[in-house]
């Protein structure tokens, strides 16, 4: 049995179009599944907008999407105040 567990599911609604171009995307990459690539697209994305993987032990009130990305840049958690 593989090392990693996926404990959580997420089901999404997609277009035609838009499970076109993961298909697309994937098939390009020899990606192995549809999860695969939804996954790496997801990583991708998270990473373009300046999020990362929380490190162990760290609150979740100080890393989320909520917050955004000055309260994760500024460790407090509660961002910059401007927003």
């Amino acid at each position: 049995m593989s090392e990693l567990m996926r404990e959580q599911r997420l089901q999404i609604m997609l277009t035609e179009d838009e499970l076109s171009a993961i298909d697309d995307w994937r098939f390009a990459r020899r990606m192995p599944t549809r999860a695969a690539a939804v996954r790496e697209l997801l990583k991708r994305g998270l990473a373009a907008e300046g999020f990362t993987s929380a490190a162990a032990r760290e609150k979740s009130q100080d890393f989320g999407v909520v917050a955004g990305r000055e309260a994760h840049k500024n460790g407090d958690g509660q961002g910059d105040g401007t927003s």
